[in-house]
């Protein structure tokens, strides 16, 4: 242990890069053989304040599993030699995170100003769109503002579907993590599909013919526009509400639901910041008033994370099963076959605790406990060869499995006596 604090002062007095600097950053894949690993990977973490990609703490790392994160230039080496040094196997993924960032972004920003589908759009590209897709579909699709951000900006949700009545609905929600462009070109993807296969492909068409989707593009827009500008790696929200010179919060840590006990913190430095209090966040109570207000109507709740490639349900603040647990994950079974029944693609299912990790204050555990028992969350592509940073090449095949699984559920819904 003296060793460690040894070290511990070493890794101190270097300088830990800008946030928003990714100059020669490297992303690593560590896996901890045994429990002394283990305590050293935590123990580096917490000095060197490594950002995770997953799992999203240090909390979280067990034996045998595979963490990535990435660490400044400075601390690259420092890293390296500690790792190395303790045996723990190690891989590098990025050798220059700033290099892969600068293509992705410099790429987008340089193309065409029209809004695409296989392409990560910026904010103003999708906030135009979600008003282009409803005046050219108005008997299908219409535009609802449920709220604004922090920063003031509207929130629109698009409700898709025929059904005029209040039977059957899903609620569905992409882009809670800012970083995780794949999620937002999802939800982009689905309405897509829906508008233009409706009244050509039967599937579709009955599923919209007798129950609606709310589908919120991104629910985290200051953060999502945030990623573009200034930091591509960005999580949170764009909230300073705290006494800190700390900026945002996890909105997907705010919901009121065990709220700051599990896997979140009190820190508004850290990733995982609960937030001052539950659905402190305008985002977060924009979405729950929504929900609340239509519980009478809305069986189930999806929402779009990335990546690991999982389907994941409640419970996630705790290892207990639900008294759904058998059906839901017959739910998630028959999803994950469908989606590999299209490029093969493995995904990972139960329930979140389990076969993730435990968090707790997140949107599919308040969304069954407020009554929506088939509440699943989505971890898309990939599997961390690309992590946040998946190329433009995979938008269209993920999405096209996803919709799959998307419409596998909502059959099973449709069919049930609700």
């Amino acid at each position: 242990m003296k060793s460690l604090l040894a070290l511990g002062l070493i890794a101190a007095a270097f300088v830990i890069s800008s946030a928003q600097s990714f100059d020669s950053a490297k992303v690593f894949r560590a896996k901890p053989h045994n429990e002394k690993q283990v305590n050293i990977m935590k123990y580096l973490a917490s000095i060197l304040q490594f950002n995770f990609w997953y799992p999203d703490s240090e909390m979280h790392i067990v034996d045998q599993m595979e963490v990535d994160f990435h660490v400044s230039a400075d601390q690259s080496n420092i890293v390296q030699t500690l790792m190395e040094k303790n045996k723990i196997q190690y891989e590098v993924l990025f050798p220059n995170l700033q290099e892969v960032i600068e293509k992705q972004v410099r790429k987008e920003t340089n193309s065409t100003s029209r809004h695409s589908y296989t392409k990560y759009n910026e904010w103003h590209k999708i906030s135009a769109w979600t008003a282009k897709i409803a005046k050219e579909n108005p008997k299908l699709v219409s535009r609802i503002q449920i709220g604004n951000t922090f920063e003031k900006r509207p929130m629109y949700l698009l409700k898709v579907g025929k059904e005029s009545g209040r039977r059957k609905a899903i609620f569905m929600d992409c882009g809670i993590h800012a970083r995780e462009w794949i999620s937002p070109a999802f939800c982009q993807w689905f309405l897509k599909e829906a508008t233009r296969t409706y009244g050509k492909d039967k599937n579709m068409t009955n599923i919209l013919d007798k129950m609606n989707f709310y589908i919120l593009p991104v629910f985290n827009i200051d953060g999502y526009i945030w990623s573009w500008t200034q930091n591509r790696l960005w999580r949170k929200s764009r909230s300073n509400t705290s006494s800190s010179d700390c900026v945002g919060v996890d909105l997907n840590r705010n919901f009121d639901l065990a709220w700051s006990t599990v896997d979140s913190s009190k820190n508004p430095c850290k990733e995982t910041y609960c937030g001052s209090f539950a659905e402190s966040e305008p985002e977060t109570k924009a979405v729950t008033t929504f929900i609340r207000n239509h519980l009478s109507s809305i069986k189930a709740y999806l929402t779009m994370h990335s990546y690991s490639q999982m389907l994941l349900f409640p419970y996630g603040y705790t290892y207990e099963e639900t008294p759904d647990h058998n059906e839901l994950n017959e739910v998630a079974k028959e999803a994950v076959k469908a989606i590999s029944s299209l490029y093969s693609k493995e995904y990972k299912y139960g329930s979140s605790a389990i076969t993730i990790y435990p968090s707790s204050g997140c949107s599919e555990d308040w969304a069954y406990s407020q009554g929506i028992k088939y509440s699943f969350a989505f971890e898309l592509r990939d599997k961390g060869k690309y992590g946040f940073l998946l190329p433009e090449s995979q938008i269209k095949p993920t999405c096209q499995e996803i919709v799959l699984a998307v419409k596998s559920i909502a059959n099973y819904v449709l069919n049930q006596a609700l």
